[in-house]
């Protein structure tokens, strides 16, 4: 209740230099960043985007600011560590998994770029959404994604840029998938 809406947008993969460029006004506002990646480590199977890698990419691209990294291998310690410095501006860019899907309130993040987004649910989408828009300056969820989406794919990620609905989203997400038979 009374939170600015997020303003989505996606863009393919092969655009994150344009982006990387256009988030140094961000960080130099003061504002946080959040990048999500799938994957905890790099993968022979999957072309996906690992944390561990962004982060490398990250802290050599924006030598000058904090880039940190939090994911569901860490220890819970070492997690809250890093989530306090991103909360008290001593961390300018949070590298993540989902990890950070739920239960975080930072009022100075005002940007999430989810990569590789074709490969989350709606529902995982929204609430990692959710992460920005806490506070007073506009908010802007980036959706990377991989050129050959699949028609679901793209009908998730046109969903998510047209609503921060939460009801519609759950309604088109059931529209997708289907409904569950409980009994068979």
């Amino acid at each position: 209740k009374n939170r600015k809406e997020i303003n989505t947008k996606s863009i393919n993969i092969t655009k994150v230099e344009d982006l990387k460029e256009s988030l140094n006004k961000i960080i130099s506002k003061g504002e946080k960043i959040y990048w999500v990646c799938p994957l905890v480590d790099e993968s022979e199977k999957l072309q996906l985007q690992s944390v561990n890698e962004r982060l490398k990419d990250l802290r050599n691209y924006y030598s000058d600011y904090s880039v940190e990294i939090v994911h569901g291998q860490m220890q819970q310690e070492d997690k809250n560590s890093v989530m306090q410095k991103f909360k008290s501006g001593k961390v300018n860019i949070l590298v993540a998994t989902s990890v950070i899907e739920v239960g975080i309130d930072d009022p100075d993040a005002t940007v999430i770029i989810i990569e590789n987004a074709e490969r989350f649910g709606l529902s995982q989408l929204h609430q990692l959404r959710g992460r920005v828009g806490r506070g007073n300056s506009i908010s802007y969820c980036i959706l990377m994604y991989k050129t050959n989406l699949s028609a679901n794919a793209k009908k998730r990620l046109k969903i998510l840029r047209e609503t921060n609905n939460g009801f519609i989203i759950a309604e088109e997400d059931l529209k997708i998938r289907g409904h569950v038979d409980l009994l068979g």
